[in-house]
């Protein structure tokens, strides 16, 4: 779950691209990297922290240019290493830069083979790279000296016969254009759009259309799976489907927590998704309790993707909506933090409770998921201590029970609250007095209506089905040895541990 965009425009695109990442900040907040061009000269910038701390002024001087790509980094694998941060760039051929959103799930033996058959060497752990090489790769196997729409394309086809698993992805290829690409099931979002000004026709792809929203631009549409969005460096757009076979199966977690609500992800409202997740919850709750035979006093929601399901379910049930936790604004999302501890100890710092809200209540949070249950329990203790009778919790999501492959932070099972436990067991864990969970098919149901279109939805952490076909139980297995909380903290400390060496070497 990271963040990207790219522009072409008439004038400087830095402002632009500043403004677009911030948009996008909710999609990653580890790390932002921008790099544009005059169609000569590459200009980049790239760290760690966010985009109001990574670009200061004296930085935006320097990325001059009317092309550019940017990207806002959400780690699942690796370290928070500045080396991670993208977008990332070789320079063979023509000089290439990549930013991408998403996870390929055969990155170890691509990275062997550009190795070993393709004589190109990766110099991190981030399967970006290892994207940016193959596509790197495919293109100057074409060997054209001025390469055509066609020649991109077909490059872009050599990346999908090779790679697998969820990537969304733009790459400027400097003195040539920009190309945004989404793999053939159309796992990760990726769309794009175009802004006229009296200069001409300016275009912009990116993660998500509020992006396009904020900078005035006219969403065309989505990318479609399998397919390649090319603006040249005179301002022309072509398209095409290179993947042999797609379908579109866009991931059903963008629309439960990834996602803006304000986005439209293929042709489906993100807000009013959330919305139809609290009608059908509402009913899950009258089926356990018909005739309103509860004894639930108000509904309250855990900010901030939680409100828009708790609303209808509070009006289904024709109980008080209130609003019991206030937001530090400036405190980050605790799902994409790294570690146990740090969740830990930033949900005190990120909510307080109106204790007048809770005291003498039975009260019902509705939360947009349940993870690690961390959060919740916490959350929980919260709404005890301000005074709460009773707490029950809903979800408008299903039991996260299974890891995610395609670009999440939920790779290891057993770190899930929800595994192998019965609802009752999770709610004992969690402090609850009751807790209630959407179906999957009601789920599925609250995000396909906006398009009937979709054929499915990739649901892997839900149902244990992964569309890609190509993921197996000892597959799994290296992926929780690789990216367990514990893993990631050891590699931090090394990395640190790493770092005072230089410094103090520096120092010497």
């Amino acid at each position: 779950m990271c963040g990207i965009v790219g522009i072409v425009s008439n004038h400087s695109v830095n402002q632009q691209m500043y403004d677009a990442l911030t948009v996008l900040q909710h999609r990653g907040q580890d790390a932002a990297g921008m790099t544009t061009s005059d169609g000569k000269n590459l200009h980049l910038r790239k760290g760690n922290g966010l985009v109001r701390d990574v670009f200061q002024q004296q930085h935006m001087q320097r990325l001059v240019g009317g092309f550019g790509i940017g990207h806002v980094r959400y780690p699942t694998a690796g370290t928070s290493s500045s080396a991670q941060a993208q977008p990332m760039y070789v320079n063979s051929p023509y000089g290439i830069t990549l930013a991408h959103n998403g996870n390929l799930t055969n990155a170890d033996s691509l990275q062997a083979d550009l190795f070993r058959l393709d004589l190109r060497h990766v110099n991190t752990t981030s399967d970006s790279e290892v994207l940016l090489n193959v596509f790197a790769h495919e293109l100057q196997m074409i060997r054209a000296h001025e390469p055509q729409p066609d020649d991109i394309f077909k490059a872009v086809e050599g990346v999908h016969a090779r790679c697998r698993g969820a990537y969304a992805a733009v790459s400027m290829i400097i003195g040539v254009g920009i190309v945004g690409f989404r793999d053939p099931f159309g796992i990760r979002p990726l769309v794009y759009g175009r802004r006229e000004n009296a200069d001409g026709l300016e275009y912009m792809i990116a993660s998500e259309s509020v992006a396009l929203d904020i900078l005035g631009f006219e969403l065309i549409r989505d990318v479609a799976p399998g397919e390649a969005v090319f603006v040249s460096n005179d301002g022309e757009l072509h398209t095409k489907v290179c993947a042999r076979k797609t379908e579109l199966a866009p991931c059903i977690f963008e629309y439960v927590y990834l996602a803006r609500p304000d986005s439209i992800m293929d042709e489906v409202s993100v807000y009013k998704s959330r919305l139809r997740m609290g009608e059908y919850l509402a009913e899950r709750i009258v089926e356990r309790y018909p005739a309103h035979d509860h004894d639930i006093d108000v509904v309250i929601p855990i900010p901030d993707t939680g409100r828009t399901a708790a609303i209808p379910l509070a009006h289904r049930l024709n109980v008080k909506y209130r609003e019991g936790f206030i937001k530090n604004r400036y405190i980050g999302r605790t799902f994409i933090m790294p570690g146990q501890s740090q969740r830990q100890k930033s949900v005190r710092q990120k909510l307080n409770a109106i204790e007048l809200e809770f005291k003498g209540k039975n009260v019902l949070l509705v939360d947009d998921s349940i993870v690690r249950g961390t959060t919740t329990g916490q959350i929980v203790q919260m709404a005890r201590d301000a005074g709460a009778k009773k707490v029950y919790i809903a979800s408008a999501a299903p039991a996260l029970r299974y890891p995610n492959v395609y670009g999440i932070d939920m790779p290891v099972a057993d770190e899930f609250v929800a595994f192998q436990r019965t609802d009752e067991e999770i709610g004992r864990i969690i402090g609850v007095d009751w807790l209630i969970y959407q179906r999957l098919e009601d789920l599925i149901m609250s995000a396909r209506e906006g398009n009937p279109a979709i054929s499915g939805f990739e649901c892997s952490v839900f149902d244990n089905e992964y569309v890609t076909g190509d993921i197996d139980e000892a597959y799994l297995e290296r992926l929780s040895l690789n990216r367990s909380d514990k893993m990631k903290q050891r590699r931090e400390a090394e990395l640190n541990a790493d770092q005072t060496v230089i410094e103090l070497h520096n120092h010497a």
